[in-house]
């Protein structure tokens, strides 16, 4: 499989761009159209789409003919800047040097995908060595918790639960406190996923910070939002809305192997300056991977496997 599993993004998107300059000898204003309306439709975002395109223009500008290989190489590079500019490039985040646990908080809305990327991650701790422990603070559906305590048993990882209707902050402060008196190397909590009360959303997310933090200053370490890819233009506007009620620190985004929406990691990085953490392809514990923004782009736009 490829690695990001982008096939339907890319014979999308690269179709689209090589025909759109099949057999002309300029780039005039209908091509930069079609490029235009290729890319937008890969879903990579309208101010980023507007980049390319005068990128383009001055690179025309200089030479007066672009064929479908220049055509790449410089959205690739284009593409490359901006994913760097946001710290996509880099690896997910490690350890905080001298803290034990590494406290991540997982947020998003219901049925992105959130608690079964939460069992995800703690398989991929797992196997490069780390304990894990997942909290089980959605306790608004009984099905999380449940799924979250499948997830924990298969990847090996320590849980801490305190059922249905309880207070998230406590499952919160329990699993941190548990997990320092455990000496475990990494700690996932799930959250509630609703945005339609943005405001008991917005306290509860406080409370279950300041709580952490009573147990382990600074924690949490980070906050990763989970989006589904496939839903295109709505994952942006959720990444943006929950941007207004606490801050990011990255994206996993879901359901990547199923979409020819695979642009809108360039879409989100580029709105909101937040790096790309985690992609998912498929439904296996082991199918989350690791975002490699020059391995995405190359993906993006290689019409070969």
């Amino acid at each position: 499989m490829a690695l990001f599993g982008l096939a339907k993004t890319r014979d999308s998107l690269f179709g689209k761009l090589s025909r759109a300059v099949a057999g002309r000898s300029r780039i005039d204003d209908d091509v930069l159209d079609s490029i235009e309306e290729a890319l937008i439709a890969s879903d990579v975002g309208v101010d980023t789409a507007v980049e390319l395109i005068e990128a383009i223009e001055a690179r025309v500008a200089e030479k007066q003919y672009l064929g479908a290989k220049e055509l790449q190489t410089l959205i690739r590079e284009a593409l490359l800047i901006q994913l760097e500019a946001w710290g996509s490039v880099k690896a997910p985040v490690e350890a905080v040097k001298g803290v034990r646990p590494h406290v991540t908080l997982v947020v998003g809305v219901n049925g992105v995908g959130k608690t079964t990327t939460i069992g995800k991650l703690a398989t991929f701790y797992k196997q490069q060595g780390q304990s894990v422990l997942l909290g089980a603070a959605d306790t608004f559906r009984a099905a999380a918790v449940d799924q979250l305590r499948i997830w924990a048993e298969r990847s090996g990882a320590s849980f801490v639960e305190k059922g249905m209707h309880t207070d998230p902050a406590a499952v919160a402060f329990a699993a941190v406190e548990s997990a320092v008196n455990e000496g475990i190397d990494r700690v996932f909590v799930d959250t509630a996923g609703r945005l339609h009360n943005k405001v008991n959303l917005m306290n509860e997310l406080a409370k279950i910070k300041r709580v952490m933090a009573k147990v382990l200053p600074d924690a949490p370490h980070e906050v990763l939002l989970v989006l589904d890819a496939s839903t295109g233009q709505n994952a942006v506007n959720q990444a943006v809305e929950f941007s207004k009620v606490t801050s990011v620190d990255g994206l996993i985004l879901t359901k990547m192997d199923g979409t020819a929406r695979g642009g809108v990691a360039l879409a989100i990085a580029s709105k909101l300056h937040i790096p790309v953490r985690f992609i998912g392809v498929g439904e296996a514990a082991d199918d989350l991977q690791a975002f490699d923004a020059k391995a995405y782009i190359e993906e993006l736009l290689n019409a070969n496997d």
